[in-house]
This record gives structure tokens, sequence and C-alpha cells, in this order.
């Protein structure tokens, strides 16, 4: 259970909200190309995270490099492809949503990029997950704000309304990312495989920036300030604060705080570059926040229904009481008359006793000890939440490792 919320973790909230809301208008305000912000976005996070999260799993870099874990042999080579495709997913997420903040408005960017919970909720009822009647309440409701804010892109055309369908797709690309690594993720840590994902991510925005011709050097001020700025605030300053807090705060409350991305971001926007937003655009905005509001926090109680009932492979059933074994009555010394009378029947009933029952099934009230479900898992795997945000690259989500369900 978490603890209570003390002032520092409010301030960590803070702090991360804010760092995280900087990604859309540093981006904007930058002259180089969309697509190098990109590659250096994520390159620099490899740079400054990558060798420590290596130095912190050493032991495992070097299993994975002699092939003892799933990451290198031979029949894992399904989990790979699902590493491949969702580092695939993180690189278009990262050329869309930032080519759309030079093409609409930071708010709007930032508003449908942040639907991304709303294309997880769809791609887990494709695969068939139950999806409760609130999710899809929220789903709509994001979509009816969706289209009131683009309303006005959508009349004129052109470079905004591009830049709206780009932002969508930079969502529907990092729920991409998100189930894909889901499916990825099977024999490797969440540090381990954030550095492989971030190192194929980033040599695939390589590779695009070579063939597009699409220079990498040579910016100015205002560039690499904004890439300093990408690098210290949602990278460092943004996940750091993040982690931080959820030490003692919920993912769900975190989710919903980075909510309030959108007008951070849109204050940081008029700041730096007097980029206002449209008076017509705000109630759907404001319907977007609230859709993805009920979307994240109606996730929960989804998820743990598919898992009712079901056990991991190998684990018994966890009984409803320890088992009762009588104690013998001392078999040393005399015995009275009475005590011989009241001792014989006793002797015989524990005998007939059952001192290794089976273990009971569970009941409708009995509860699973959660020692039971992590016991399978191994030294290296860590069980983690995972948090839905676009702000902080490769490095921002973590996942969950569950014991298999028969």
């Amino acid at each position: 259970m978490k603890s209570k919320i003390d002032p520092l973790t409010v301030a960590a909230m803070a702090v991360a909200v804010v760092a995280i809301s900087a990604t859309a208008p540093l981006t904007a305000a930058a002259s180089a190309a969309p697509l190098a912000m990109a590659f250096w976005r994520n390159a620099l996070g490899f740079v400054t995270l990558g060798p420590f999260l290596l130095i912190l799993r050493r032991r495992e870099v070097v299993r994975v490099a002699r092939g003892e874990r799933g990451l290198l042999r031979r029949g894992q080579w399904r989990p790979l492809a699902y590493g491949f495709l969702a580092a695939t997913s993180l690189a278009l997420h990262f050329a869309a949503f930032m080519t759309s903040t030079r093409m609409t408005t930071v708010a709007m960017s930032t508003a449908l990029v942040a639907t991304q919970p709303v294309w997880q909720a769809l791609i887990a009822a494709g695969q068939g997950v139950r999806v409760a009647r609130r999710t899809w309440a929220g789903l709509t409701l994001a979509v009816v704000g969706a289209a009131a804010a683009a309303g006005l892109d959508i009349q004129s055309g052109g470079a905004a309304l591009t830049g709206d369908l780009l932002a969508l797709a930079g969502a529907v690309a990092q729920a991409g990312y998100t189930a894909l690594s889901q499916k990825a993720r099977t024999d490797i840590s969440t540090p381990m495989y954030s550095t492989v994902t971030s190192l194929v991510c980033g040599l695939e925005l390589l590779a695009v920036c070579w063939l597009a011709d699409i220079p990498l050097t040579g910016f100015d001020t205002s560039t690499h300030l904004s890439l300093l700025g990408l690098l210290i605030l949602p990278q460092l300053l943004g996940l750091g604060s993040m982690n931080f807090a959820l030490g003692k705060a919920s993912a769900t409350t975190m989710s919903v705080l980075l909510l309030l991305e959108t007008p951070v971001a849109a204050l940081a926007a008029w700041w730096l570059m007097g980029q206002g937003v449209e008076p017509t655009s705000i109630p759907g905005l404001l319907l977007i926040i609230v859709g993805v509001t009920v979307v994240v926090t109606s996730g929960d109680g989804e998820q743990a229904a598919p898992q009712q009932g079901k056990r991991r492979k190998g684990t018994p059933p966890y009984p409803v009481h320890a088992p009762y074994t009588p104690q013998l009555p001392p078999t040393t010394g005399g015995f009275t008359t009475d005590e011989r009378e009241l001792t014989t029947p006793h002797r015989a009933f524990t005998a007939a006793w059952p001192t290794s029952p089976e273990p009971q099934p569970f009941g409708h009230h009995a509860k699973r000890d959660p020692r039971v479900e992590w016991a399978g898992l191994s030294r290296d795997e860590s069980p983690t939440i995972t948090l839905t945000y676009h702000g902080a690259g490769a490095f921002d989500t973590e996942y969950s490792g569950r014991p298999q369900v028969e």
C-alpha cells in the first residue's frame, strides 16, 4: 500500500510535469529539422543513461552476450522481432510527434499525442481483452474532443491539419511501442531492454536522416540550447523526479497528472514563441483531457479481470488455512485410570487424523499470497509498473514481469 504523499513527493510530481511538458515547446522553438531533433533527442538519452544502465546490469549483459539469456537464443526469434518492431514504433513516434510541433500549435500536438491510452485500449480490444464500458465512454469523449479541437484545422486544411494527423500518428505509434514491448520483454530486465531499444531506435533515425540527406550538425545556438534542454528537462530531471514520485504515488495518479502537460506546454509555447491557443479549440482540448483521464483511471480493473481464478504453472493453490495437526499426548510417565480412559480414545482419534491433508482449493473468500505470484521471477527481473507518457523517450515505460498463467 502506498504511504501518504508528503510535500517532497508533491514537489517531485510538479517538477516531473513541468519538465516533461518542455518537450514540445523546445522542439518547436529549434530551427533544425524535426528528424534531426528526434535523432539527437534519442541519441543523447542513450549516451547519457545507457552506460549507467549497462554498468548496473553488467552481469546480465555478460549473460546475454554468452547466449545464456533468451535475447540471443535461437528459440527467441519471435521476441527479437517484437523488440525490433517496438523500436521502430518508437522511432515513428519521435518523428511524427516532433514534426507535428512545427506544423500545428504546441497545445494541439501535445493534446492529440496524449491520446495514447485511448489507442492502447483499442489495441487491447483487438487482442481480445475485455474493455470496460467506462473505458469506451472515455474513448468516445477523447475522440469527440479531438474532432472539436481540430475543427478549425479541418476547415482550413493545409499544414495545421497535417500536423494534427501526425500528432495522432505519434500517439498510435507510442501505443504500438507499448503493446509490442509487452510481447518482446520475455527474459531480460527493463534497463537492458530500454537500452537495446534506444540503440535500435537511434540507428533507425540515423539511417532515415542519412537517406533523406538531413544535416545532423551545424546547428545554431537556439537548436543547441533546445537539445540541451531536451536532455536536462524531460530526460534527466523529468524521468528522475517521476521515478522518485512513484515511490509514494500510484502509477494511475502520475499518469493523470501528466495530462497537465497540455496546458503547461501551451503556456511554455506562449512564453517562448508567443504562440497562442484558439478559443474555439479549448473545449475540445478539455474533452480530450477528460476522456483520457477516464481511460487511464479505468485500466486497473480491466487488467485484473483476465487474471482472476488463474495461477502460475507449477504453483499449488494457496490453502485457505494452514493444515492443523493435533498434538499427541505425552507417552512418558504413569497415567491414572481416569487419564487412561480419556487418553486412549484420544489416541485413536489422533491416529485416524490425516496429518498431511491435501491443500484446500480456493474459496470465494480465500486470498492469494502475493509472494506465491512472484516466486518464479529471476533475480534480474524487477516487478515494475506500466506508466503512460511520451516525453522521456525509450526509458519512459517499464513493464511488470508477470508469472505465466494456465
